[in-house]
């Protein structure tokens, strides 16, 4: 019912409201669609063989994300470039579309962005160790695919989901001890690796402590890797260079603030980044040996998830699907933990999801006997707590941390 009222809400009241501003707006509209700059370039290289970081296809990507190439020489014009800023690799996963029609293409994305979004849920509970019975999984995944972030995937059709879905896969195939199998998906993961690096690095951390236990999981990445690394470099020699001068340009254009910049003055914000940085790899460090499902290794998950949202310049919405695992482990020990703080702050970060539910289906809910268009004006109401999620999550998982951390030493035996 809340998924329903959630969509309902976009539909009618939120999606309208947007279109609305934009028509007003000098901005020029094409398909909008974040996985286009991905696509066209793949296309352009994969069947016509052009280099997909060179400004001609950035014109073409340009052309139909926003119905025309951008003009430097216009102040309203976006500033936003969309170049194909990706691995070369990511090609290889995008070829079996490349002769479709585009509208074709995104169609199927929107379905198979909304399956992964579903099914990372119950993959992250495997992963991070957490049993529920059927009917609080599939409530879960139905939450999954009603909150907001779902709905921008849907409409924006970037590949957050997908890459998401593959860490979640690979924290399983790590619980079930298939290693190979977890390797081979970090290293599918790494087509985005601004979203998925700092787990990637994690689970290559967590394996080499035990080499000889693990050792399998370093093999199926470092193996796959090798293979699309070599597979882009047959197919375009010398990308990376392009790839690598793409990103060197990418924060001048393309880049957003870190949500620390956006919440905390700038000195502030840069000291607290390198601080968080200071203390995952700390935290990584003593949970390294940690047994794949076991309470460290969750929490790793949770660390490791909150700061690379907190650090990361991108504030869209969908990076939020990375919060899976850290919502559940949260919600899982809120009731456990006697820590107040911890409590507060685990209940806050909760709350902020909740409100975005709650909201958005009584909006969605509203429009059924109040004119649709007369609540756009309330669209973004649901989105207030979009931005504190982040903080509050990372918050409550250092003060759970801190708290575990504190029962464990005062249940030692004294001497």
């Amino acid at each position: 019912m809340i998924s329903l009222g959630v969509w309902r809400w976009a539909q009618e009241i939120l999606v309208p409201a947007y279109t609305e501003k934009v028509a007003t707006s000098a901005r020029p509209t094409g398909n909008n669609s974040d996985l286009y700059p991905r696509w066209f370039g793949s296309r352009e290289l994969l069947l016509h063989r052009r280099d997909p970081y060179s400004r001609e296809v950035t014109r073409g990507i340009q052309t139909g994300f926003y119905g025309r190439p951008l003009d430097p020489n216009n102040p309203s014009d976006p500033t936003a470039q969309e170049s194909f800023v990706y691995p070369l690799y990511v090609a290889f996963l995008l070829a079996p579309t490349l002769r479709l029609p585009f509208s074709t293409v995104v169609a199927i994305f929107r379905g198979v962005l909304l399956v992964s979004i579903a099914f990372s849920v119950p993959l992250w509970m495997y992963g991070t160790g957490l049993r529920a019975r059927w009917p609080l999984m599939v409530s879960g995944m139905l939450l999954a695919l009603g909150s907001y972030v779902a709905i921008e995937e849907y409409y924006q059709q970037n590949l957050t989901a997908l890459v998401v879905l593959i860490l979640a896969a690979a924290a399983a195939a790590a619980v079930r001890n298939w290693l190979v199998l977890g390797g081979f998906l970090l290293a599918l993961a790494t087509v985005k690796p601004d979203t998925t690096g700092l787990m990637v690095l994690w689970f290559l951390l967590w394996a080499l402590a035990r080499w000889r236990e693990r050792r399998r999981l370093i093999f199926g990445f470092v193996l796959t890797l090798t293979a699309l690394l070599s597979a882009a470099e047959f197919t375009l020699p010398h990308w990376m260079g392009r790839f690598l001068a793409a990103l060197r340009e990418y924060p001048a254009y393309g880049a957003d603030p870190t949500i620390l910049d956006v919440l905390l003055p700038a000195v502030l914000a840069r000291m607290i980044l390198g601080l968080l940085v200071i203390v995952l790899a700390l935290q990584c460090w003593r949970w390294r040996k940690a047994v794949a499902g076991s309470e460290e290794f969750r929490w790793a998950l949770a660390w490791v998830a909150a700061v690379t949202l907190a650090i990361i310049p991108k504030l869209a919405a969908y990076n939020q699907l990375l919060l899976i695992p850290a919502l559940l482990v949260l919600l899982a020990h809120v009731g456990t933990v006697a820590n107040p703080l911890a409590r507060i702050l685990s209940r806050a970060a909760l709350a902020c999801q909740i409100w975005q539910w709650l909201a958005a289906s009584v909006l969605g809910v509203g429009s059924l006997v109040i004119s649709a268009a007369s609540l756009r004006k309330a669209a973004e109401i649901p989105l207030y707590t979009l931005l504190a999620l982040v903080p509050l999550t990372l918050a409550a998982i250092l003060s759970n941390t801190y708290a575990l951390r504190s029962r464990a030493t005062t249940s030692l035996p004294k001497n």
